[in-house]
């Protein structure tokens, strides 16, 4: 419930938004929007797939060093990181100037259009480059996703909806498994089995992109423009969508304030903190989260597993992800977001010490399940905090300028992983992710606000 002190004036266009109904046309409304998510994620999990491929096509070459002066499989890492901190840290906060809905379709076509042209690539140069423009696409684009969902659903569902959006994008992770492993040692009417991986991930994102088009912009950003109106219009058109009363009252026009969308606000002394706090975590969540997720197989056969024997339990831990997600959607809402990732975050911390541990098979599967369950846990909650805890007028830009940390800190961390593993062992390893997760449990049990059924403006 929300108390007085956080509940928005009646008829406002946050009061109406938190009296939506959750029925089948509000989650479906949020199933669209997950899709894009979808093809984020299903494009940076093909990463380690098709550079396979690319290697059997002689494209990319094994021990000789690239256009950044490391390996082709590298450079293609590392590329993609770069440009997904440039769409986050750069471009995001076109969606605060110029709207939500506008952003994430020029985004998703973005990313679509240079899937699509890199996949008819003949060289390592012009697969790099595509897939910096493809990353730079992909980062605004979750970065808008969070913004928008945040903003359009109601203060009670806000997690609930963040753990079932994370369970369709993370339906992404076998997709593309299965798709690869199909695809791949292949040629389909005489192209190679990577580029169709590519082209069929394209295709459907632009297939999304069509219907995404008739998708409403977000009535808060609309408050904050004062386009009073438009924002009425469209909070009209969803209480009839979702059967809820609808309201011809118009809302009151956002009063002018201090905050004017620019870069030095997130700074300001009422959100200085929180960006800090949030850079931080950031950074070291996505150790936690890509540190295992793309080194597990190679823990695993650090561990003593053999490949094909790594590959196998590597299957059956990566279906946390999705199934984690959808257990989460259970009690994602009757939890703070803060104390879920402090909670996820500690999860980590014991099961990833029993995995640095264990030499058993079914310990190794257990751990790695449970840590990946974490980790979805973890991707939800922080998704959904880091967008609730910043006013509308600077939301995506502190949320994107924060969450490219993230992308940096995978890049770097990649490097570190690989330095850790060949000098230390993979139990090292794991010791470092543990210590990561450690920061992301300082950083926001100490710091963070408290966010749980109040309205987004009140946080």
């Amino acid at each position: 419930m929300i108390d007085d002190y956080n509940a928005s004036p009646p008829h406002s266009i946050a009061a109406r938004i938190d009296a939506l109904p959750a029925n089948r046309p509000l989650w479906l409304f949020i199933s669209l929007l997950a899709l894009g998510g979808f093809f984020e994620l299903f494009d940076l999990f093909e990463t380690g797939y098709i550079s396979s491929g690319l290697v059997a096509d002689h494209i990319f070459h094994i021990g000789r060093a690239g256009l950044l002066g490391i390996s082709d499989q590298a450079s293609f890492a590392s590329v993609t990181f770069l440009g997904l901190f440039v769409g986050a840290s750069l471009l995001a906060p076109f969606a605060d100037r110029f709207g939500r809905r506008l952003t994430f379709i020029f985004a998703l076509g973005w990313y679509g259009l240079f899937s699509l042209i890199m996949a008819f690539q003949q060289s390592s140069e012009g697969i790099l480059l595509c897939r910096f423009l493809v990353g730079i696409g992909l980062g605004v684009e979750l970065v808008t996703i969070d913004t928008y969902l945040a903003e359009w659903t109601p203060a009670h569902l806000r997690s609930k909806a963040f753990a079932f959006a994370f369970f369709i994008q993370f339906l992404s992770v076998p997709a593309v498994a299965l798709l690869s492993w199909w695809l791949i040692p292949h040629q389909w009417f005489g192209l190679a089995g990577w580029r169709w991986v590519i082209i069929i991930g394209a295709l459907f994102s632009m297939v999304i992109w069509l219907v995404r088009r008739r998708l409403p912009e977000s009535p808060r950003w609309l408050m904050e423009k004062n386009q009073v109106d438009a924002a009425h219009q469209i909070m009209m058109d969803m209480e009839k969508r979702c059967g809820a009363p609808i309201v011809t009252t118009l809302p009151i026009a956002s009063a002018q304030h201090s905050i004017k969308g620019q870069f030095r606000d997130i700074w300001s002394p009422k959100w200085r903190k929180r960006t800090l706090m949030l850079v931080v975590m950031n950074f070291f969540q996505a150790i936690g989260f890509f540190g295992f997720g793309n080194w597990l197989p190679t823990l695993l056969s650090g561990k003593g597993a053999s490949l094909s024997h790594s590959l196998l339990y590597a299957f059956f831990i990566t279906l946390a992800y999705p199934l984690g997600s959808l257990l989460c959607t259970l009690y994602a809402d009757k939890l703070e977001n803060k104390w879920q990732i402090v909670g996820a975050s500690l999860m980590t911390v014991i099961c990833g010490t029993g995995f640095a541990l264990t030499q058993q098979p079914w310990m190794m599967i257990i751990c790695g399940f449970l840590i990946t369950y974490s980790n979805a846990w973890l991707t939800y909650s922080y998704h959904a905090y880091q967008t609730e805890i910043f006013p509308t007028a600077i939301r995506a830009r502190a949320v994107g300028f924060c969450y490219s940390f993230s992308r940096l800190s995978t890049a770097l961390s990649s490097v570190l992983i690989g330095f850790i593993l060949t000098s230390a062992g993979s139990s090292a390893v794991v010791m470092f992710i543990v210590f990561s997760m450690l920061m992301v449990m300082v950083s926001v049990g100490i710091f963070g606000p408290t966010t749980r059924g109040k309205d987004l403006e009140h946080i």
